[in-house]
């Protein structure tokens, strides 16, 4: 049995509108943060200074300043500024090179030595706790940086 024209093009308006939604509920699915979440800066310690390796981050009273060769200083700082964190219960296995984080808090003299596994999201503090990073904002938090012609 053939289809005509016009069932043919309700099917695909039909698909179309099934995939969309879809993708939408995909969507705000995977941005969304989990509950059991909590910030790592607030308001009462907030975010001052960040070394990620070699690049570095500073909070002054006219805004955000980064390393020459990170290219989206505001956004990176603001992505660290808002990061959350899950503690986790057991030491995760990890599959990675670690990138050392010095983090200085406002109103702390001592900055903080934590150990950051980028891609599977993990966090290590300086008191051996571990936690993780949900996945829509691990890749907000590495820098972008100026390509170097050698």
């Amino acid at each position: 049995m053939a289809l005509s024209r016009k069932k043919w093009n309700s099917i695909i308006i039909m698909a179309s509108v099934l995939m969309i939604s879809v993708l939408t509920v995909i969507e705000k699915n995977s941005q969304q943060i989990p509950l059991q979440t909590q910030a790592l800066f607030d308001k009462a310690a907030p975010l001052s200074q960040l070394q990620y390796g070699e690049f570095w981050l500073q909070k002054r009273q006219s805004g955000w300043r980064c390393s020459s060769e990170v290219l989206n200083c505001l956004e990176w700082a603001n992505a660290w500024q808002q990061v959350h964190i899950s503690a986790l219960t057991e030491k995760p296995e990890t599959a990675e090179e670690a990138i050392e984080l010095v983090i200085q808090v406002d109103d702390l003299d001592d900055a903080q030595l934590w150990v950051l596994f980028q891609q599977q999201g993990l966090l290590k503090s300086p008191a051996g706790n571990w936690y993780q990073v949900p996945p829509s904002l691990r890749e907000a938090l590495k820098p972008i940086i100026r390509a170097q012609v050698n």
